[in-house]
């Protein structure tokens, strides 16, 4: 049994562990998971040796994060489509209490692009740049939760920076609202050439549904094949669709959820989605289409519990 002052020490750190396992992991459910199995491990462990207790629950998570993330990959090998992190989904509006998770996807580098250059790269990187880069983690720490030498875990560091930085910049909230909708309005009115001018000559669309609905198997590229797969998805559920979504923020910027509807009469039905989307030079580079109700359960607005 765990003294309560150590058992209060836990409770100050548990969103800081919880920043740190879902940045590792991308996954909601993991990351929760990995905080509580630290806290299991703390209470096995000799508190009165454990010098700074912040340091010690953030190099364990980081070890369990790692297990969960070389799992993730051996489940990806057999994945049906595209990988997309799990997005954490919130109300425009504020919410009380706050969710932690919310909170927590504020900071830029929660941001789903963002997340998604981290899902490219190796876990021992993604563990290795996370830890030091994000978190101040000292290397020597960060080899020891590898398993590898020091120097080693400098590189793993470093090749993992080199990808990362080549990603673009964040845009602006601003910038990246008006961008989206532009593109919303283009849908709205099923023009062409409107959902091709609002989109970046390079955009991309990924899917994500793992074989359960509906969407892209393979990374859509070019502004008119996105154009004409979003109007095919308009025409196959009928535009009146679009009115059955609602802004939300995605990892903190503007998104749009639909909690989908059961098939009827000669209509499809829809399963529940979150679209979100990058912006670059003021128009549209990415969207995700996430629609895998396995990674949609714990991130679509947690405090509404709209699945139960």
């Amino acid at each position: 049994m765990l003294e309560e002052s150590t058992e209060k020490a836990f409770e100050d750190c548990r969103n800081h562990l919880l920043a740190v396992a879902y940045r590792l992991t991308g996954s909601i459910a993991d990351a929760e998971d990995a905080v509580q199995d630290a806290w299991l491990r703390l209470a096995g462990a000799d508190v009165a040796a454990i010098r700074d207790l912040r340091a010690w629950l953030t190099t364990v998570v980081g070890r369990l994060c790692l297990d969960k993330l070389r799992s993730a990959a051996v489940r990806r090998e057999t994945y049906v489509g595209q990988w997309l992190p799990e997005p954490v989904v919130a109300p425009l509006g504020s919410v009380s209490p706050p969710d932690p998770l919310d909170e927590i996807v504020q900071h830029e580098d929660n941001r789903l692009a963002a997340l998604v250059v981290l899902d490219s790269l190796t876990p021992a990187q993604r563990v290795a740049f996370v830890l030091h880069d994000a978190f101040d983690v000292p290397f020597d720490d960060i080899a020891r939760v590898l398993d590898i030498a020091t120097p080693t875990a400098r590189q793993l560091a470093s090749r993992a920076r080199r990808v990362v930085s080549s990603a673009p910049p964040p845009s602006s909230p601003d910038a990246h609202e008006e961008a989206v909708g532009r593109l919303i309005a283009a849908f709205a009115a099923a023009d062409l050439d409107a959902i091709v001018a609002a989109l970046h000559p390079e955009a991309r669309m990924i899917g994500d549904a793992g074989g359960t609905t509906r969407t892209a198997l393979n990374v859509v590229v070019g502004a008119e094949k996105v154009a004409r797969f979003f109007l095919g998805l308009l025409r196959l559920y009928g535009t009146e669709e679009l009115t059955t979504f609602e802004p939300v923020r995605v990892n903190g910027e503007l998104g749009l959820l639909n909690r989908g509807r059961p098939a009827a009469d000669d209509r499809p039905g829809f399963p529940p989605r979150v679209t979100a989307w990058t912006v670059r030079d003021g128009r549209v580079w990415t969207a995700y289409d996430m629609a895998n109700p396995q990674k949609l359960r714990r991130g679509i607005l947690l405090s509404d519990k709209i699945f139960e």
